[in-house]
């Protein structure tokens, strides 16, 4: 048997007892990746609206809240959440603290993808709105909104990839997920590079199929604009 026969055959083996885990270990990652990105899209479009808001202070307030959510890394907002909070008297649990945390962190760049679609919108339709004697709320709502997210929903589903990846970041502050187990596995098996190598297979797995529908979303907008000109 060939050493890469012999490295591949042990995954037969170990699996039986590394599946529980690691299953276990996926759920609570995609869990950590649909809360935290549902939360970003929330802040972000919040975030975004108040961007473009005539009030020069919300205009600065949502410009500052971009500014250090991207300029801050995740890691460090999650050791905010986690550790910092503690002396306060707040204790998070690691997992609504990686929600919270990768959320408020990804938020700031939802907001600049809602705001680029919002202004990718036609102008003359919000004077459309206004002349039919429709509110800002409305013409938000039912006219600026739905298109800005149809525009958005590529860079929004490659948003979404990477909070995937950046939820193993939640294994510092002991959140159950992939990188967490991961890491106790192979200390007690002594297999780094096998379990290692799986969790970036899983990981590719995850993902894959996110960035081929941001593929497709991407070539159907593109020959909607195509057909527009």
């Amino acid at each position: 048997m060939s050493d890469f026969q012999s490295f591949l055959a042990v995954y037969p083996q170990k699996w039986p007892s590394w599946s529980y885990d690691i299953t276990r270990a996926v759920v609570v990652t995609l869990k950590i990746t649909a809360g935290a990105f549902a939360l970003g899209l929330v802040i972000g479009l919040v975030v975004a609206i108040g961007r473009l808001s005539p009030r020069k202070s919300v205009r600065r307030t949502a410009t500052v809240y971009v500014e250090i959510t991207r300029g801050v890394p995740s890691l460090v907002i999650l050791f905010l959440l986690y550790f910092g909070l503690v002396p306060l008297g707040i204790a998070l649990d690691a997992v609504p603290a990686a929600i919270l945390g990768l959320g408020i962190s990804s938020g700031g760049y939802i907001a600049e993808i809602f705001r680029a679609g919002i202004e990718a919108t036609h102008r003359g339709q919000r004077e459309a709105g206004l002349t039919v004697g429709m509110s800002s709320f409305q013409i938000y709502r039912f006219i600026i909104i739905p298109q800005a997210t149809r525009i958005a929903l590529p860079p929004l589903v490659n948003m979404l990839i990477t909070v995937l990846k950046d939820s193993s970041l939640a294994s510092l502050i002991s959140a159950p997920e992939i990188m967490l187990r991961a890491k106790d596995i192979s200390s007690t098996d002594f297999l780094p590079l096998h379990i290692f190598l799986l969790v970036g297979v899983i990981y590719c797995l995850l993902a894959l199929p996110l960035s081929l529908i941001a593929r497709v979303m991407e070539r159907k907008m593109f020959a909607g604009l195509g057909a527009r000109l």
